[in-house]
């Protein structure tokens, strides 16, 4: 395993779980099922198998600075940052060619930040298997065995049994042997797993959209199909070569951005390759086209948790069919999902809803209409509603900040600061802020001046004034700014130190 990199997309926003999800705090950071978030789980689903410093994120530059305080032991150097989105291939390709920079033996293996996996020993058989077939310059997909007749996902075909000997490392087509009994071993090999030294592994025969709701209780009965989970396994070198044969004006662009890989123009040069990639998903650029494609079949309790109704997969089901969550009282209600978080939620006789509270928006829809919750979305990003960017409490490295009141020239939060952490010293050009200590004690630089200010203790910070907040104490450190100005969005902030390496 000293040549496998594993690649982690943490680059989606997560529509579809809009109220809860929002573009700075996308789903993948968020903590849906159990104690971790999403990408920290996806992180310790594959540290038993791949040391740190061969785990590469790949992300925006706006995800960036929450992921490195939810998963602090990757180094910076292990970000591979997206300057412009650009779907997939594009995303995979970047991350390939910095792969094959470090390691042109690389294997690598692509996996998605916000899914969430059951069984996490079965799940890296499943990986231990397909690196093993990707070895053997297969682009290697894993395939879910489906449960239902899921129209949320799109479908993989199984074409002819491949046999990969484990033991003698050696690939063979079977396929007389495979027409006369694939079905049955295919069956088999679903109840039992794969043995001691063979490896199930088929062909692809084509890759399917995402069906109706018959032709989906087709492929669940044909027994052949499975569900496409976006995770990859392949070589570095030979994903580049497949995407040199088909998507050549991505191949030049990764081609320039090697070339520049730690040097003083690298930031240009990939900025420049990227304003000319198309946005085009890895399956139609390359995997729907190659002849080389693999599926290795899968059952490890995997979900996308790609709308609310994955809740019904994942969460704990009251006696109702319902998923309770938060400060909820509910009475006689059937098969929802209701989730709250501070603020109290009260549901009476609801059948097959959907109820999600959050502190600035709200919630209700049928289950068969979750899926349209990005539509929701598109039209709060034509609005230019602030509820799709960001929710009222913003978590930082340092704590956290809540917006509590804006209106024409001024805004109202409440910051908290962690005990022993600092914020940035930075400067405004297009506001002033004033600062009440509500509780703990604060230390203020302001210009060339350094003073503590107690509880029921204000100061006031000009504009164009380099300044920094600080909590020197043992517990919580809680003001409330009040800023005035003409301009008082977040990104009118320039900083001159940073505890935490943000820019």
């Amino acid at each position: 395993m000293e040549n496998v990199y594993v690649v982690i997309m943490a680059g989606g926003s997560g529509t579809r779980f809009w109220p809860l999800s929002r573009e700075a705090m996308p789903k993948q950071l968020l903590r849906i099922e159990g104690e971790e978030t999403l990408i920290q789980q996806t992180m310790a689903r594959v540290t038993p198998l791949i040391p740190l410093n061969r785990i590469f994120i790949v992300t925006n530059k706006n995800h960036a600075e929450q992921i490195r305080y939810q998963l602090p032991e990757i180094k910076r150097e292990n970000f591979i940052i997206e300057p412009l989105p650009r779907n997939t291939a594009a995303a995979i390709g970047f991350a390939s060619a910095h792969i094959y920079h470090h390691n042109p033996d690389a294997v690598m293996a692509v996996l998605s930040a916000d899914h969430v996996i059951k069984e996490r020993d079965r799940f890296l058989d499943v990986l231990r298997d397909a690196i093993k077939v990707a070895g053997k310059d297969f682009l290697v997909t894993i395939g879910l065995k489906p449960t239902r007749p899921e129209t949320g996902y799109g479908y993989i075909e199984a074409g002819e049994l491949i046999e990969v000997r484990s033991q003698k490392s050696e690939v063979r087509s079977q396929q007389q042997e495979a027409r006369r009994k694939k079905q049955e071993v295919r069956n088999e090999k679903m109840e039992t797993g794969s043995d001691k030294s063979d490896i199930t592994v088929y062909s692809v025969k084509r890759f399917v959209e995402k069906p109706d709701a018959e032709r989906a209780a087709v492929y669940l009965k044909e027994g052949n199909f499975y569900w496409n989970s976006g995770m990859f396994v392949w070589k570095a070198g030979r994903i580049l070569e497949e995407i040199g044969d088909y998507m050549p004006v991505l191949s030049k662009g990764l081609r320039e951005i090697a070339s520049a890989i730690g040097k003083e123009d690298e930031t240009e040069v990939t900025e420049n390759a990227f304003t000319k990639f198309e946005l085009i998903s890895i399956d139609y650029g390359v995997m729907e086209k190659s002849a080389r494609v693999a599926v290795v079949p899968a059952d490890f309790g995997w979900s996308d948790v790609g709308s609310w109704t994955a809740l019904d997969e994942i969460s704990a089901i009251d006696p109702g069919g319902n998923v309770i969550m938060g400060n909820v009282i509910d009475i006689d209600s059937r098969s929802s999902i209701i989730y709250a978080t501070d603020r109290l939620v009260a549901t009476i006789g609801l059948k097959d809803m959907v109820v999600v509270d959050t502190d600035d928006a709200t919630l209700v829809c049928r289950k068969d209409r979750a899926q349209d919750v990005k539509k929701i979305v598109e039209d709060l990003k034509r609005r230019g509603s602030e509820e799709y960017i960001t929710h009222t409490t913003v978590i930082r490295p340092w704590g956290t900040f809540t917006l509590l009141e804006k209106g024409e020239r001024y805004k109202i939060k409440r910051i908290m600061v962690n005990p022993g952490e600092r914020l940035s010293y930075q400067m405004h050009y297009h506001r002033s802020e004033h600062w009440v200590v509500v509780s703990g004690t604060a230390k203020v630089t302001r210009g060339e001046e350094v003073f503590f200010i107690n509880s029921n203790e204000s100061t006031y910070i000009p504009m164009e004034t380099r300044h920094r907040l600080e909590n020197p104490g043992k517990i919580p450190l809680q003001i409330i700014e009040v800023q005035n100005g003409e301009y008082l969005g977040e990104d009118d902030i320039v900083r001159f130190e940073d505890e935490y390496g943000r820019e």
